[in-house]
């Protein structure tokens, strides 16, 4: 399948990605999951909207990867800073800042190690692993050369992110209810 062949697909709410040509969908997320990336997208849109950083914007939200390539993925949440904004359209068109992803139990499209080379390769900075059963946040800084782990925050631990370096969150307040 082409990129233009799946942007022309009707619109679903179930997770999906075209991975070099070969679409995968998963199963709906989990009412916990769907709990923690409320709560994430709660704490961040306002901090970005209201500093204006730039946009936060949650799944289901294609970003292409590499058009020419047929690479879409659907990240949980994803921000896009300010002097990037020419990225976002009616899809996001290039790699976002900063992706987050929380991990359920289950399988998600596509395995990790595969989306984390991705998001190195296409110019994501930072992504956050959002372990569920853990309830802890790993944070990761990307490369076009690979993925580094930066820090690891559980508990009351500020989560700390050099693309949001001014953003004071930590694992309570995303799981806290």
């Amino acid at each position: 399948m082409t990129t233009a062949e799946y942007l022309q697909t009707p619109e679903t709410v179930l997770p999906r990605e075209l991975a070099y040509g070969v679409l995968h969908v998963a199963d709906s997320p989990t009412v916990h999951h769907q709990r923690v990336v409320g709560e994430l997208h709660l704490e961040l849109a306002p901090f970005v909207r209201d500093r204006r950083l730039g946009e936060v914007l949650l799944a289901p939200m294609d970003v292409v990867l590499d058009y020419d390539a047929a690479l879409v993925v659907q990240p949980d949440l994803l921000f896009v800073a300010a002097e990037r904004r020419a990225i976002v359209s009616d899809r996001v068109y290039g790699a976002p800042d900063l992706v987050i992803e929380v991990l359920s139990p289950q399988p998600r499209v596509g395995r990790l190690e595969e989306r984390m080379g991705w998001f190195a390769r296409y110019g994501v900075r930072e992504c956050w692993l959002v372990s569920l059963p853990a309830r802890q946040v790993s944070v990761l800084a990307l490369t076009p050369s690979g993925v580094a782990s930066r820090a690891l925050a559980s508990e009351s631990q500020p989560i700390p992110s050099a693309v949001l370096p001014d953003l004071s969150l930590t694992p309570l307040q995303i799981f806290g209810w």
